[in-house]
């Protein structure tokens, strides 16, 4: 009764530490991938990761979510902490924690634009008109980090990061700055072009962003507040099963980020801007089935490749 009791306790305080708004993939998206990733690393890299997420610098509160699961076993316990972990860059979002948001948050780390148009004879790359993110130069400076002989607490961080970004530049939209002559300077990621009629009062706007962004919960939402053992895992177990190691394996390119971007690029490109998709209005049904199977098959590879990566900077073979 006592494990049962604490286990409910636990769901409410999880529940309270997600974030309040979806951000890239949503905070179900970024723990999806960090379980797919969980189960690609050894017991022994899966207890090194943890080992110096602990270590993360006091102020970043990232270690103290750790003594929020109680009295569940300690590898259930490590395995939701890694997977909560991922939504920690978003997590710091939060104004409200002044020293934390001033030294952790970097909104322009969440994404890694191309600025790009469509004319008459195809796609053409701009020149960027401004910033257009460091995702890829924190993704490539936190890598080769966790493979120094940095401080264990610098490398919590590194490892936060690299959990969130790498779920981040799966994300089309996260890599697009589409341009056109409604948005000169790009549409920042799809966040300009509105799925809601003109005229539609902003608090019930809805955005191409938060239609990609919000995509998993949408489809599959927790309506009863389940836990993340309960709800999120047996969604990764089912993308998968979809989407098998053994048969992605030879596309997974392990940590060429310049490569996975560009793939999600092209996906924004050619699935998120289809001809089919309309401003003002809302997807059609074939659009909105297309998309939530592009979403799938991201989540999975990007859970695949983080946890490959780990197993490369800390040792050790996959463990299934």
């Amino acid at each position: 009764m006592f494990k049962l009791r604490a286990f409910g306790i636990l769901c409410l305080l999880i529940i309270g530490l997600s974030p309040t708004q979806g951000w890239a993939w949503s905070d179900t998206g970024h723990k999806i991938t960090g379980y797919i990733a969980w189960t690609r690393m050894t017991p022994a890299v899966r207890e090194a990761v943890v080992k110096i997420m602990r270590e993360a610098p006091e102020d970043s509160h990232f270690s103290a979510y750790y003594m929020h699961y109680g009295p569940l076993p300690d590898e259930i316990k490590r395995r939701d902490y890694f997977m909560l972990a991922t939504t920690w860059a978003d997590l710091i979002r939060e104004r409200s924690f002044d020293t934390r948001y001033k030294k952790y948050h970097h909104s322009n780390w969440h994404y890694s634009d191309t600025f790009w148009t469509r004319t008459e004879k195809g796609i053409e790359v701009l020149k960027a008109p401004e910033d257009g993110g460091l995702a890829l130069e924190r993704l490539k400076e936190y890598n080769a980090l966790i493979r120094s002989p940095a401080s264990d607490p610098a490398k919590a961080v590194a490892i936060a990061w690299i959990q969130h970004l790498i779920g981040d530049i799966h994300q089309p939209l996260h890599t697009s700055a589409r341009v056109t002559d409604l948005e000169p300077k790009g549409d920042q990621g799809g966040n300009f072009f509105l799925l809601t009629p003109q005229g539609t009062p902003r608090a019930q706007q809805e955005n191409l962003h938060w239609f990609w962004d919000s995509i998993i919960e949408r489809n599959i939402p927790n309506k009863d507040n389940e836990c993340d053992s309960e709800f999120v895992i047996p969604i990764a177990e089912k993308l998968m099963k979809a989407h098998p190691y053994e048969k992605v394996r030879g596309n997974l390119d392990p940590a060429n980020f310049t490569g996975w971007i560009a793939e999600s690029l092209k996906l924004a490109q050619v699935d998120v801007f289809s001809p089919d998709l309309i401003r003002f209005q809302k997807p059609s049904e074939k659009y909105k089935k297309k998309a939530f199977n592009v979403a799938r098959e991201r989540l999975t590879l990007a859970g695949y490749r983080l946890g490959d990566l780990f197993n490369s900077a800390f040792g050790g073979s996959p463990s299934r």
